[in-house]
């Protein structure tokens, strides 16, 4: 054996430093959880247990009370089930109520977040790409104006924006409740911020030098490092715009451009007389929440890879 081949040999078997073995993973310094104490992964879990069940509650009251009847909804523990399980009952009574005015509720808020939410995230990705990789006179102004917009809840904006519909004869349509929801300020900042970690400007120089243009920058090299931003902000919106319930309160009228929010609250309203729009609006709200879970289990493996991947990247 040469001298080379015996000091490459004896460096192999030398034992690992602290350093190599932290690297590795191996030994105390080079476990994961290296540092931290018993007391915080106490108290962290338990803060997470807590926040679980004040979201969880509600679902679960929603769901056991919409298997009752009108009587038992109040003549029982609200947090267990009655003596008689009236659950298709009661949803048969919900979707065939005035008429059947709940599926069309449904397809008005499908509509206001379906198309509201598709159309908000591709701006917001677009204009946040463009204000995290393109240098131009007023940027900061603009970046300033949408930090403000995050800052201006959607209450504040929703009778100015009555106003200026009305004086344009669009209100009580579909336009003025999908107009508004093309704007995500919120959803432009994330996006900003996750372009400018995420997308390279090594592989936007490159893609120019091999003759791609500016939209082919954005669409077939950026868009794909953008998912796990995309997927964030187009559930955020959803939701968001699923949820809303006063601007739709301020600029419609008609019953059948109601969303479910709107909908449900207005059979809310006529309980006092007709106490039986109590089981209504119970069954209405457990099927208002469907849609919602079934996009966020049907998302969540794009968030797998991690939001926050961009950050790390050297």
């Amino acid at each position: 054996m040469s001298t080379a081949d015996a000091t490459t040999t004896a460096r192999r078997s030398k034992p690992l430093g602290n350093a190599a073995r932290a690297a590795r993973g191996d030994g105390p310094s080079g476990r994961r959880d290296a540092g931290r104490k018993p007391t915080t992964t106490i108290i962290v879990t338990a803060i997470l247990a807590i926040v679980a069940i004040y979201f969880l509650v509600p679902v679960y009251w929603v769901v056991v009370n919409a298997t009752k009847s009108t009587e038992e909804l109040f003549g029982s523990s609200g947090f267990w089930f009655g003596e008689n399980f009236q659950l298709f009952e009661n949803l048969k009574a919900v979707l065939t109520a005035n008429g059947g005015i709940f599926p069309r509720w449904g397809l008005n808020s499908l509509l206001y977040s379906g198309v509201g939410s598709v159309l908000a995230t591709y701006f917001s990705v677009a204009a946040g790409y463009a204000l995290a990789k393109y240098r131009f006179a007023g940027r900061r102004i603009v970046y300033g104006l949408v930090l403000g917009g995050v800052l201006v809840p959607g209450t504040a904006v929703a009778l100015p924006l009555f106003f200026l519909f009305s004086s344009i004869g669009i209100t009580n349509t579909y336009w003025s409740v999908l107009i508004p929801s093309l704007v995500s300020p919120f959803g432009l900042f994330l996006a900003s911020i996750y372009a400018s970690a995420a997308v390279p400007d090594e592989m936007l120089e490159a893609g120019r030098l091999d003759g791609v243009g500016e939209l082919g920058l954005f669409h077939r090299l950026s868009l794909p490092q953008l998912v796990p931003a995309i997927v964030t902000i187009l559930l955020f919106q959803f939701v968001a715009i699923w949820n809303n319930y006063m601007l739709p309160l301020v600029m419609l009228a008609d019953e059948k451009l109601y969303p479910i929010t709107l909908g449900l609250d207005n059979w809310r309203a006529q309980t006092d007389r007709l106490p039986e729009f109590y089981q209504l609006t119970v069954g209405g709200a457990l099927l208002s929440v469907i849609p919602l879970a079934i996009l966020i289990l049907v998302l969540q493996r794009f968030w797998r890879g991690g939001l926050t991947e961009g950050s790390i990247k050297g």
